[in-house]
């Protein structure tokens, strides 16, 4: 009989290869170490507990939690058990998070206690979660069968969680794309693209996990698998460094002093806060043991990767989406999105969906596939738009290299069409963000009556600057006609839940300022799920109602 792959399979690695490997986390009372044996006997526990109130295959396990010691046991039990765990984004509006449970028929929630407000504001609209476990203190809610303490709710199991037997194609969890245009959309994961994700990354190919490196994760559990890291930790006995609940730039850089990490897993939102924090204390703390960076999210500024090398630390990159597991390429430096990752597969097409040469030029959108890629969305009328003969349409514009090196250009709905010409909002905004004044930039398109669309610049400044110091900055690099005509000084750029740019945010405030649209609000249905994405150049109109 042939062995399935399965979340279970990866924790009979963690316990009985790598049980000794020592992993910490942040709490309230200090930093705590655990082993990989401690983690497997968490499972079973929590394992036990769940499946004494009913929970059996099939079922659907949400939680809202932090990067804690808790929310990783509840990453393998629940699949382990056969159930399926859906991690609710907890930084998702109100409405999109009642919106995701009841879509996925949640029957059981675990919740940090910080995070109960949000519960409260959805209580009496999720209506089949009946048990609610809370990590901490649950107070006085109500609304639910059970509201339990977790550390009670674990400790009453009158056994340890048996792990099930599962077919590999079945549902492990579930995750939902931001959402920025539109509603989440749900992507289910297997066991097997589960495990297949967890060894790719884990390959001279991927990241290269391995037991040798230690991972401070800052991208939040609760959303894409944590980038599959805390999966491909177990297999092959990394060290894990979560960071707990509510955590903060200094409390990052407490932890890289501390605990010696040699790897950062977070977007470039973050990374530039850690860098501000950094030198307001006056470079006080020790980042010496830190040797890589590893930025997903959204562009990380040229500026700031320079920065951290500085420190000695290289910043690494590559591209991938919520239907992507999320990854998809790799690259340990450089401008572009790097290679497919093994048993990754991508395309770029033409209009009619014919497959362009890999030549570094020819561009067109981006298609994937893979055993990790979604094949369609969880009872979703949007399907059909999302996926053309087996590939995924991502909406990406991209070309590929003769070495098969991918270079992102631009998101369709981003790009900016002036004069015929095509611009790309993602090296504008590099180019912008060159500038010693400039913190964050974000490009939009405008309507013009001349020239159909002209970039409109959103910047978040460091120091003052005029407009034409800046245009005069950006013609040494660039097109005269790239150059914006405006530029937008705000206090914060828009962020989606994510922590990316959100440019349907600065498109909506740009129409309430001004009355008119921006370009893109007339032609975009699309919902960006994006987790990684570092970039360059465009060359293509159209739309597509993807991702």
């Amino acid at each position: 009989m042939s062995s399935q792959l399965s979340v279970a399979r990866l924790l009979w690695r963690a316990e009985n290869v790598n049980g000794a490997r020592i992993n910490t986390a942040w709490t309230s009372d200090g930093v705590r170490s655990f082993t990989y044996r401690d983690l497997v006997s968490d499972v079973r526990d929590l394992a036990g507990a769940l499946a004494s109130i009913g929970v059996k295959r099939g079922s659907r396990i949400a939680t809202m939690a932090w990067n804690t010691r808790q929310h990783l046991a509840a990453y393998f039990a629940v699949p382990a058990l056969g159930a399926v765990l859906h991690t609710v984004n907890h930084r998702m509006p109100i409405e999109h998070m009642a919106y995701t449970i009841n879509h996925v028929s949640d029957e059981v929630l675990i919740v940090d206690e910080d995070l109960l407000p949000s519960v409260e504001a959805m209580r009496g609209r999720i209506p089949t979660v009946r048990h609610l476990v809370v990590v901490g203190e649950p107070g006085a809610i109500d609304g639910f069968d059970q509201v339990i303490p977790y550390d009670q709710f674990v400790s009453g199991a009158s056994t340890h969680g048996s792990f099930q037997e599962v077919d590999e194609n079945t549902a492990a969890s579930i995750c939902f794309t931001s959402g920025t245009t539109g509603l989440p959309k749900g992507v289910v994961y297997s066991h097997r693209s589960i495990v297949l994700h967890a060894m790719a990354i884990s390959t001279k190919g991927g990241v290269e996990i391995d037991a040798e490196r230690a991972y401070l994760l800052a991208t939040q559990m609760s959303h894409v698998n944590g980038w599959g890291v805390p999966y491909a930790a177990a297999l092959q006995g990394a060290r894990l460094v979560l960071p707990g609940p509510h955590p903060t730039p200094e409390r990052f850089l407490d932890l890289i002093h501390g605990e010696r990490p040699d790897t950062f897993v977070g977007s470039p939102t973050v990374a530039a806060l850690m860098r501000d924090e950094h030198l307001r204390r006056n470079c006080g703390y020790d980042l010496s043991e830190l040797k890589t960076m590893w930025l997903g999210g959204q562009v990380p500024p040229v500026a700031l990767a320079r920065w951290w090398a500085e420190q000695g630390a290289r910043v690494v990159n590559g591209w991938g989406m919520t239907e992507t597991s999320p990854m998809g390429t790799f690259s340990p430096g450089g401008s572009m999105q790097g290679r497919p990752l093994p048993l990754f597969e991508l395309r770029v097409v033409d209009e009619s969906g014919s497959p362009q040469h890999w030549d570094g030029q020819t561009v067109g959108e981006l298609e994937v596939r893979s055993p990790w890629v979604a094949r369609e969305y969880l009872d979703d009328p949007r399907t059909p738009d999302s996926f053309r003969d087996g590939w995924l349409r991502t909406g990406d514009v991209a070309t590929v290299h003769p070495d098969a090196g991918l270079q992102i250009k631009d998101r369709e709905k981003d790009l900016v069409k002036s004069g015929g010409e095509w611009i790309s909002s993602v090296d504008l905004e590099n180019a912008l963000m060159l500038h010693p004044a400039v913190s964050e930039a974000a490009v939009i398109a405008i309507p013009d009556d001349t020239w159909q669309e002209r970039p409109l610049a959103w910047l978040r400044l460091d120091a003052d600057v005029t407009d034409e110091e800046l245009r005069t900055f950006l013609a040494t690099t660039l097109p005269r006609f790239w150059l914006p005509d405006r530029f937008v000084r705000v206090d914060e750029i828009p962020k989606t839940a994510m922590g990316k740019i959100d440019k349907a945010d600065i498109r909506r405030q740009h129409r309430e300022i001004t009355g008119q649209p921006a370009s893109t609000d007339q032609a975009s249905t699309a919902s960006d799920g994006r987790d990684h994405n570092v970039a360059v150049i465009p060359t293509r109109s159209g739309t597509t109602s993807g991702l």
